[in-house]
């Protein structure tokens, strides 16, 4: 895995923690922010959105990741999820695939509404991610 500048860790440990706040989660009350780390230094943010329709819901990570991509971003180094809990929440799979899709060997940082947070890859957490690799293979 490769090292995140603590002082630029806890800059996007800080923004999720920020967004979340943001949050819209009427039906779970759980609320979640994320921050991704472009390759130019750029930080791009996103939260939970909930919907009635509870397949729509949108994670906080993959909205970050749209917020880059809108930003015309391609490649992501590091990205920061904070929620309540104090022992930190992982992505989701469909999450991981996601950031996979622009950053395989990214830095992961876990964080709790407090210091300290914990950072992990997103290779540990998502090993074999399905690529546009594979569709080649078919």
């Amino acid at each position: 895995m490769s090292l995140l500048d603590t002082a630029l860790a806890a800059q996007l440990v800080h923004a999720a923690r920020a967004v979340r706040g943001a949050a819209y989660a009427p039906a779970s009350g759980f609320a979640v922010g994320a921050a991704v780390l472009a390759a130019d230094g750029s930080v791009h943010v996103g939260c939970n959105v909930e919907n009635a329709s509870y397949g729509l819901t949108i994670c906080a990570e993959r909205a970050a990741v749209c917020a880059a991509v809108a930003a015309g971003q391609r490649q992501l180094v590091a990205v920061a999820v904070a929620t309540g809990l104090r022992e930190p929440a992982r992505p989701c799979g469909a999450c991981r695939q996601v950031l996979a899709e622009f950053g395989r060997d990214m830095v992961v940082l876990l964080a709790g509404p407090v210091d300290p947070w914990c950072s992990t890859s997103l290779a540990r957490l998502l090993p074999e991610p399905f690529t546009f690799g594979d569709l080649a293979s078919s």
